[in-house]
């Protein structure tokens, strides 16, 4: 149980709720900001306070966690919608610590850390894999980028959201692993799509394929959990399409910086923009799957 501290947290969606209440449960006392205020009643009844902005959120705490959307929305947090000053880096104050846990470009990264740097606040970027069911059980796992000083001081409130983190190495180590590691679960479900499909063609039952992978070498922890509810079409959104769509295209931008091939995660990536296109709903990223139902 770590010491009570005033953290704030901005960004209320799947993850960014339940990684907030678990805060709460945890006896921080809690100050909280999202553009659409609504998505906070829950956290005000539980015990936090609603800000009325990014930079207020910041300036009433000690720790500022954020996990937002994309790299605009990010970028829009932090130095304030069209310069109307009410970012959060206007309001932070020096000597407090940043969390991004956002799944953002590696550059964008190292300018908030130097931004951060400007102000006196220590940076940690510190993206997540786990899942809305690893945030509501305070099971994920950061990957981090940043200070090991500023990472120790921060490892009680960690433990409280997560069950492992691995320092990376400076700022945009988290976010370059994180990249990496979306495109690994990217291909591993789009790969089980297609054996799906395949196997349905011929008159089996994806039933029967788990059942082998299960047991066999092609088991892993993704399959296990997203292998069962692509059989049964449930694409209710763990971690969405949309979502998954962003990292695949940071991931191969980063790639094209880097001048690395990334033939594999280019071709993933034109399949997911398909079916984020073609769907009208916000579906879990084993929603791929849509592509081979619908040729």
């Amino acid at each position: 149980m770590s010491s009570p501290r005033k953290i704030g947290f901005i960004g209320l969606g799947l993850m960014g709720r339940p990684m907030a209440m678990n805060l709460l449960k945890a006896g921080h006392s809690l100050t909280v900001w999202n553009r659409t205020s609504s998505r906070a009643q829950e956290l005000v009844a539980a015990g936090a306070t609603l800000a009325k902005s990014p930079r207020e959120a910041a300036a009433a705490c000690d720790i500022l966690f954020s996990i937002v959307s994309d790299p605009p929305a990010l970028e829009e947090v932090l130095w304030g919608h069209r310069g109307n000053n009410d970012g959060a880096l206007a309001g932070l104050r020096p000597g407090s610590i940043y969390i991004d846990s956002s799944t953002v470009a590696p550059a964008l990264t190292r300018r908030v850390a130097a931004a951060c740097a400007e102000h006196g606040v220590r940076y940690l970027d510190a993206p997540v894999t786990g899942g809305d069911w690893g945030a509501r059980e305070g099971n994920l796992v950061f990957m981090i980028g940043g200070g090991a000083d500023t990472l120790r001081e921060v490892e009680p409130v960690l433990g409280v959201l997560g069950k492992k983190w691995f320092h990376l190495g400076a700022n945009g180590a988290g976010q370059t692993v994180k990249l990496a590691m979306n495109a690994i679960l990217a291909l591993q479900v789009g790969a089980m799509a297609e054996a799906l499909a395949l196997v349905n063609k011929a008159g089996l039952k994806g039933e029967q394929l788990i059942e082998v992978m299960q047991s066999s070498m092609a088991r892993s922890g993704v399959l296990d959990i997203k292998a069962p509810l692509m059989v049964k079409g449930d694409f209710k959104p763990s971690f969405p399409l949309r979502l998954m769509h962003k990292d695949l295209g940071l991931a191969l931008d980063l790639a094209n910086q880097l001048g690395v091939a990334l033939p594999a995660t280019a071709a993933a990536r034109e399949v997911y923009n398909y079916v984020k296109g073609a769907s009208p709903d916000d579906l879990d990223y084993s929603g791929v799957m849509r592509f081979w139902q619908k040729q």
